[in-house]
């Protein structure tokens, strides 16, 4: 499987750079938020969200160095994507990411929700300095869809009428708005045409969209040590995501199951038998083809670049981890 570090090659300097300078403007006045920051962003963690909006940005700004104000808007980006998980391991209880401890597992509640707290209000704070209102508004959208898709999914949990539209839109508000907008607020920074700026966002829609279908099937292939917590978490949770709603439709005992909860004993890991069982993982699979394939369309208006050749190959990437 191809590696994220090679992917990047075009932006490699520029992540390393970026790590370092998150360490630091989170936490270099307060102690106990810099060490929740070298926790969050030390040598863990792909930085995919900034990588994307740093190619994007050498795509189409031709210099030696990436403009400031793109390097801020990575900053930002990643700012919003990592209060935002700090604030999902609170309300999820859970004590891993990734195979390692969680802010508030290793600090505690209160200082997981502060930092999350803070993390947004700083990237707020960075996002008005850049001084492009439409950028401002775009990733202000995003803050508000990440709340939105976790109340969505707190409401929705064993909800057997959950149609895959739902589970595609509530993934768009927890995974693909961010990338989305922050894909378009690359192209706006760079001051391409209307149309190209559209085609940025639809390429990071499309990308977030196959990225959270694969996390989605991962939760039922995977290992617990690759995953970096138990297999079939978020169905056990009540979490009811694209391998499951399939699945649903081709087996009505996996319904009842869901509706009482897993209250018998095992009722679990039969569900999980009968997903596995189902062409549920096989349709979840061609729908994250579908949208990888729509996102490297997407980039077709963009000129030729090994920039433009790392995105493309990107989108294949999200597919290989299922293999």
């Amino acid at each position: 499987m191809t590696s994220t570090t090679s992917l990047f090659a075009p932006v490699e300097a520029d992540l390393r750079l970026l790590a370092d300078n998150l360490k630091q403007l989170v936490g270099a006045r307060h102690p106990i938020l810099y060490a929740a920051a070298e926790h969050l962003f030390g040598a863990g963690g792909k930085r995919i969200r900034p990588a994307i909006v740093l190619l994007l940005s050498r795509a189409t700004v031709m210099e030696a160095d990436i403009p400031a104000r793109h390097f801020r808007l990575a900053e930002i980006t990643e700012m919003i994507h990592t209060a935002s998980l700090v604030h999902d391991d609170v309300v999820d209880e859970s004590s891993l990411r990734r195979g390692v401890p969680t802010v508030h597992s290793s600090f505690n509640n209160r200082v997981a929700v502060l930092a999350g707290d803070f993390l947004f209000a700083q990237s707020s704070w960075h996002l008005a300095n850049l001084d492009n209102l439409t950028v401002v508004k775009l990733l202000s959208r995003v803050i508000m869809d990440l709340a939105e898709g976790e109340i969505q999914q707190g409401l929705n949990k064993f909800d057997t009428t959950l149609s895959i539209d739902a589970y595609l839109m509530k993934s768009y508000y927890k995974t693909a708005s961010l990338i989305a907008n922050s894909c378009k607020s690359a192209g706006v920074l760079s001051e391409v045409s209307d149309s190209l700026a559209e085609a940025f966002y639809q390429y990071g829609r499309n990308l977030g969209l196959a990225f959270q279908v694969v996390d989605d099937i991962l939760d039922f292939t995977g290992s617990e040590e690759v995953l970096g917590k138990p297999a079939g978490s978020d169905l056990l949770s009540g979490n009811l995501t694209a391998p499951v709603l399939y699945a649903m439709e081709e087996t009505p005992y996996l319904v009842t199951l869901i509706e009482r909860e897993f209250a018998q004993s095992g009722d679990f890991d039969e569900a999980m038998a009968l997903v596995k069982a189902s062409r549920g993982i096989e349709r979840s699979r061609e729908l994250a083809s579908q949208h990888v394939k729509q996102a490297v369309h997407n980039l077709a208006d963009l000129p030729q670049s090994e920039p433009k050749r790392a995105l493309e190959a990107l989108s294949s990437y999200v597919l290989s981890r299922l293999y």
